[in-house]
């Protein structure tokens, strides 16, 4: 055991490219730095799914000051709180190392050195700033916090949609590839089916909407949203196979626009389950005939933290991520956004022992960022920020506290950030569209 913890321990104060020791994966710099980073993202989410737990209200009571009984419903705003606390600490250690990495342009800077090694500190920064949020009075950080999550959260959604149309279009393009190649028919029935299951889960979700989430004597704003984006999607689709599309892009097709559909039909329904009008809002175990929100004895209902909206924006969540991570440099469209060069690749197609040193018999990884680094470190640690945020609007459902701190209650502007989220989704696909006939002396290859 002794030398089992020798040898690892370069992975928790070296940098990223350690011995490719037991605990240590192989791959190039850039490669197992980013992996890590995201693995102390995933870690903070678990932490703040534990404080929704059941029971962990009555072990965050006993730190001091917290939540003083009297003031507020503790029953009710202390695992929120602690939610955004924990997030907040995750939230501020990357803010902090998106400002710090400003400008670096290779592994020769010094800072590049903090950003890929130094592991154990960074953890034990992230670690301390959490616990130090838990002791922040209370004052005007959440309704302060609950904003600036919502603004971050909001922005985080539009990357979301930019990996989402950059997966469509890629995975049309591949599933095309692979039908010219050979085989035609095996992939075009592939092509056919996955975008027929698309259009029917759309379709169905269309349905549901209006029979659960609107009413012949009310819900005006549902009705107008799930009409204006079951228009909006058609439009899109029929845009998608029109001619003069399909020359200047043989590739676009139904596959993407079912795709985005699909994804504008969860908006949809994401934003309208955020509705403060109940009646017009009802919960899953409503609708399954399930809900019993009041037990006896209780003056307010207990907030359902683990519903079916905020499953789904956490699988999302995980999904953006994995994407982020294992998408292949060819996806100029990502790159742009993340400003990640050409030639660079977050998953190579495998180690190549050329690449590596060889000390005492093991294996070193390639520091690959010796002439330039292949995505921006400042840019990387920001989109982790706004994922914080966004976890910590996903987990508390986008709830905030009522103006007597009783009760957690829906509101109008995380509404409209949903919905208009949905129609910039759509926006940005016709514009991928569209742009070749537009801009005609760019090329988009």
């Amino acid at each position: 055991p002794c030398s089992v913890v020798g040898i690892c321990i370069p992975c928790l104060c070296g940098t990223a490219p350690c011995l490719l020791c037991r605990c240590c994966p192989s791959g190039n710099n850039s490669t197992v730095t980013r992996l890590i980073y995201a693995f102390f993202l995933l870690l903070g989410v678990g932490i703040a799914c534990i404080m929704l737990m059941p029971g962990m209200e009555e072990q965050l009571k006993k730190i001091p000051g917290f939540c003083v009984e009297g003031h507020v419903n503790c029953d009710v705003l202390v695992g929120y709180k602690a939610v955004y606390r924990v997030c907040f600490g995750m939230s501020m250690f990357f803010l902090l190392f998106s400002l710090l990495m400003v400008k670096v342009k290779s592994s020769q800077d010094p800072r590049a050195a903090v950003h890929n090694g130094f592991w154990f500190f960074k953890f034990a920064a992230a670690t301390a700033i959490t616990i130090g949020a838990f002791f922040i009075p209370e004052g005007a950080f959440t309704t302060v916090w609950f904003y600036i999550g919502m603004a971050g959260a909001f922005c985080f959604i539009l990357i979301q949609l930019v990996l989402l149309i950059d997966f469509a279009h890629s995975w049309n393009e591949s599933w095309v590839e692979k039908m010219e190649e050979g085989n035609s028919r095996c992939w075009y029935a592939a092509l056919l089916s996955a975008t027929t299951i698309n259009y029917i889960l759309s379709l169905v979700s269309l349905v549901m909407f209006y029979v659960y989430y609107t009413h012949t004597d009310g819900c005006t704003e549902n009705k107008a949203f799930i009409t204006v984006n079951m228009l909006l999607c058609v439009g899109a689709s029929v845009m998608s196979i029109l001619p003069q599309i399909q020359e200047s892009q043989p590739r676009s097709g139904l596959l993407q626009s079912s795709i985005v559909t699909l994804y504008t039909m969860y908006l949809t329904w994401s934003a309208m389950t955020n509705e403060p009008d109940r009646k017009c809002n009802p919960s899953l175990l409503g609708i399954i005939g399930l809900n019993n929100t009041t037990p006896a004895g209780k003056d307010h209902p207990v907030v359902q933290w683990w519903d079916a909206q905020g499953i789904v924006g956490l699988v999302l969540f995980l999904m953006c991520v994995l994407y982020s991570s294992i998408r292949n440099s060819s996806n100029t469209q990502v790159n742009k956004l993340t400003l990640t060069s050409d030639e660079s690749a977050l998953i190579e197609d495998g180690p190549h022992p050329e690449n590596f040193d060889v000390e005492d018999g093991e294996n070193r990884a390639l520091d690959n960022e010796k002439d330039g680094v292949t995505y921006s470190y400042s840019f990387f640690h920001f989109m982790l920020f706004l994922a914080s945020l966004y976890i910590m609007m996903t987990l508390t459902n986008w709830y905030s506290p009522d103006s007597s701190y009783e009760t957690m209650t829906s509101k109008w502007p995380s509404v409209w950030v949903k919905i208009s989220s949905s129609w910039i989704c759509i926006a940005l696909y016709v514009w991928t569209l569209a742009a070749p006939l537009v801009l005609v002396n760019r090329d988009f290859d």
